[in-house]
């Protein structure tokens, strides 16, 4: 299916030719019949020559309903502009076409109706040269009469040739369908219709609906007229919500795919149009069929920030209109640039903001967003309209490539740094890291550690302590006088003596000189592999006092000796507390 919206002045037929070509009845509404002007959308679809069917979104043209007419054209990509050939262009012709240029439509078709009652010629010529000037660029003229049917199948023709060079619709991508009519159906409960532009809708689907709660489920759906279990882009569609008042969804409002959209009450845009200084302070911002209040704050010649009074899901390259509430015209297309902009707080910094507005190219490019974002988590990436995020460097984030190997640097100079002033500690810890670093996330300071840094126990080091020599010296003294007894530990009296309290005792064991028996009880470091070869020598088995009086040692030492090798495997005691070795370790290195 293709959607197209019509546009054009008020009674220049649009709704005619809608009925001509279709045989349905746009205009939904008792009033409009009567008076024989659309007021409100009106939907309608056939089937052309190749088979293709074509849905026309029908607007209204007179001036006090361009806010319903605005809520059609956003979601279409195409346009059917209307000209009669006896009045030629008229103001609402100009707004129309100047609506379609803001919001970017670039195909189209010059339809000049009521070519009975007058030469259409220079209504065509007329037409062709003011839409020649905007976003739609050259574009194909048909004329025809709704009354008499002349030219409709040239029209007809022209509409296959029009449908046919528009672009292919994404099915993967996330649904964002603007709501542009909500009502209740006896025993269904509420449905709302709207513009699917790309995505695939499912019976069962489970969407976010902007402005509610909780998530919403899809109870239905319709395309055509018929009932569907799936519908996929581009299409008209009517879908049933369950558990949805009828209050609660309406014109302006979205349906979405569950985290793949941000609502976003402050956005900085390009504007193309009216010059910024000279736009209001206040202006109406229109975006798919929502309409909402903005504030406007100029930065540059050509951006601005917007203040919306009401959240909308917007993405980077988003395409909308501002409109002058004062004076009632179409005062420009604003293309998004950023849905989450920094803040303006300090001197300069609307200034600098500007010149960042400028070189950016208004669509979502990864490589963009990450330079100037430097971290950012893949799944904001996606809510901006970033598609393609690339491998995260550690959970959801995603980093700049030059900043991260500049954090990568910064990490190895911190942790010598906290080496420098911490001697005797077993590394610089990791949060104390992560503050220094200014990360959000612990686990990205983790995921920076690469050789010859080391991270143990939330701590990271450099791998090899470089320990002061006061505190070699000291280990040496503490086994001065010990001679050749390599089982026996410095008394705690000594170790208190020569500064060596619990910090130095961990640095030492971290460095290797020293092995930790207990509180107050070191080895030196191959002590315990000289003490099982000694003790395979032993008879087997043998008893804490036998293995004490062969390593020459105290039961201070022999006692947790002994349990160090009951827990590594060397040793195996028995029921009667004997013990055998069950096997002697290999040497260090």
């Amino acid at each position: 299916m293709h959607v197209l919206a019509t546009a054009g002045h008020v009674d220049h037929g649009k709704s005619t030719l809608v009925r001509a070509l279709t045989g349905m009845e746009p205009d939904r509404w008792a009033e409009e019949r009567r008076r024989g002007m659309t007021i409100d959308l009106g939907f309608a679809w056939t089937r052309l020559p190749s088979g293709a069917t074509v849905a026309f979104v029908d607007v209204p043209g007179h001036e006090r309903f361009v806010a319903n007419m605005l809520a059609g054209v956003g979601p279409a990509p195409a346009a059917v502009v209307v000209v009669a050939a006896d009045e030629g262009w008229r103001a609402q012709s100009a707004e129309h076409l100047a609506a379609l240029d803001a919001l970017e439509v670039r195909h189209g078709l010059l339809v000049v109706t009521r070519s009975d009652l007058a030469d259409p010629g220079p209504a065509t010529g007329r037409g062709l040269a003011e839409i020649a000037a905007t976003s739609l660029g050259a574009v194909e003229a048909v004329a025809v009469s709704g009354v008499t049917g002349a030219g409709l199948d040239e029209l007809r023709a022209a509409l296959d040739r029009l449908v046919a060079r528009l672009p292919a619709p994404d099915p993967a991508a996330a649904v964002r369908l603007w709501i542009d009519r909500a009502f209740t159906v006896k025993g269904a409960g509420t449905v709302v219709t709207g513009t699917l532009g790309g995505g695939r809708l499912r019976v069962g689907d489970e969407l976010e609906l902007t402005g509610a709660a909780r998530p919403v489920r899809i109870r239905g759906l319709q395309r055509l007229g018929a009932a569907a279990e799936e519908v996929g882009a581009v299409a008209r569609v009517a879908i049933n919500l369950r558990g949805v008042d009828k209050e609660a969804a309406g014109r302006g409002q979205a349906l979405l795919t569950p985290g793949r959209f941000r609502r976003t009450d402050l956005i900085d845009v390009r504007v193309h149009g009216d010059p910024v200084a000279d736009l209001p302070a206040t202006v109406t911002l229109h975006a798919g069929s929502a309409a909402v209040s903005a504030r406007v704050r100029p930065l540059g010649k050509d951006t601005a920030r917007l203040r919306l009074h009401t959240p909308l899901p917007l993405r980077i390259g988003d395409r909308a209109l501002l409109r002058d509430p004062g004076r009632h015209h179409v005062a420009g297309g604003v293309t998004v640039l950023d849905v989450v902009p920094p803040g303006l707080h300090r001197r300069g910094a609307a200034a600098a903001r500007a010149a960042e507005l400028a070189s950016m190219p208004g669509t979502p490019e990864l490589a963009g967003e990450l330079r100037r974002r430097l971290l950012v988590r893949r799944t904001d990436l996606l809510r901006m309209g970033v598609a393609d995020t690339g491998p995260p460097v550690a959970g959801e984030w995603i980093a700049d490539p030059a900043h991260w190997a500049a954090l990568r640097d910064r990490l190895a100079q911190e942790v010598a740094r906290h080496a420098h002033d911490h001697p005797l500690e077993p590394g610089a810890p990791v949060e104390a890291l992560r503050h220094r670093l200014g990360l959000p996330d612990r686990a990205l300071v983790e995921a920076l550690v690469r050789p010859p840094l080391v991270h143990r126990r939330g701590r990271i080091s450099a791998g090899t302590t470089d320990l002061p020599g006061e505190l070699v010296a000291a280990v040496d003294k503490a086994f001065d006088g010990l001679g050749d007894r390599p089982f026996v530990a410095p008394d705690a009296n000594r170790l208190a003596e020569l500064g060596l309290g619990a910090r130095q005792l961990g640095a030492a064991v971290r460095a290797g000189l020293v092995v930790q028996l207990a509180d107050n009880v070191i080895l030196r470091a191959g002590a315990p592999q000289q003490a099982a070869e000694v003790l395979a020598g032993l008879p087997h088995p043998f008893t804490v006092s036998e293995a004490r009086r062969a390593l020459d040692t105290s039961r201070r030492v022999a006692v947790p000796l002994l349990e160090l090798f009951d827990g590594t495997g060397v040793t195996r005691q028995l029921a009667d507390d004997r013990r055998v070795v069950a096997g002697v370790p290999p040497a260090p290195g």
